[in-house]
Order: C-alpha cells, then structure tokens, then sequence
C-alpha cells in the first residue's frame, strides 16, 4: 500500500513531467503525418490575394482518413474535402456544395511537426490562375 504522501509525489511527478513528456515527443517527418494531425483550425495565406481565410478541418463523415470542412473568407463560406498521403496534401473545395470551386496541392513543410502545409491553391474559373498558399494550425 502506497501511503498520501507517496502517492502525491508521484501524482506531481506525473504533472510536472507531462508538458516536457510532450515537449519531448519526436516530431513526425512529413511522411508520417496523418488524419489525425489535420484535424483542427487552421489559417490560410495566398500569395497576390489580399485576405486570409481560416479552415476548419474535421474527420470525413464518409471517408475514413480523409478530412472534411469549411473555409471561411470574410464571410464567405465554402465546403472542403482532401486527404494526406505521404506528406503529400489535396483538397477540394466547393462553393455550392456540389461543384468544385477550387483545388488545393501542396505538401507538408519539412520539421514542422506536420503543423504548416505549403503548396498552390487554384479556383476554378477561366483561364485558372494559381496562388501559392501556406496553411498553419493554429
């Protein structure tokens, strides 16, 4: 039987080592990022566009590994779906819900923890012009 006081101790040891226990832990290298490190809010740049955008990314309802969501543009609101394979970063968007409005590739950056995404973001209109853009969890 562990007396109070030992039990504390090791309950505090548990507490004081737990933000350096996941200080600690290895950062995934792009390829070994997955579903799971997407998950979350986002915030997008665009190269040559005058506003940002945050993203949320969810678990696809249908899909599993893949993500969905939305984006928000000062209000205006479209659907997202993608997936990560490899490090490598797709995703669709869609104005309507049911016809793609814009198409997202990129690639997870290189010792960032699977945290910044980088890569070309293109809307679909004629002629197609794309924006480099850079996604960081927030």
């Amino acid at each position: 039987m562990i007396c109070r006081p030992a039990l504390f101790v090791l309950a505090m040891g548990a507490l004081l080592s737990g933000p350096a226990a996941l200080a600690a832990s290895p950062c995934p290298a792009p390829a070994e990022v997955s579903q799971g490190h997407l998950l979350g809010m986002w915030h997008a740049e665009f190269e040559g566009l005058p506003r940002g955008a945050t993203v949320l990314m969810e678990k696809h309802g249908e899909d599993e590994g893949r993500v969905s969501g939305m984006i928000n543009r000062n209000g205006e609101r479209s659907q997202l779906a993608g997936e990560l394979d490899d490090g490598e970063f797709m995703m669709e968007e869609s104005a309507d819900g049911v016809h793609i409005s814009g198409v997202w590739i990129g690639e997870v950056a290189p010792g960032s923890c699977g945290r910044v995404i980088r890569g070309t973001w293109q809307e679909e209109k004629d002629p197609p012009r794309p924006y480099p853009f850079v996604l960081r969890k927030m």
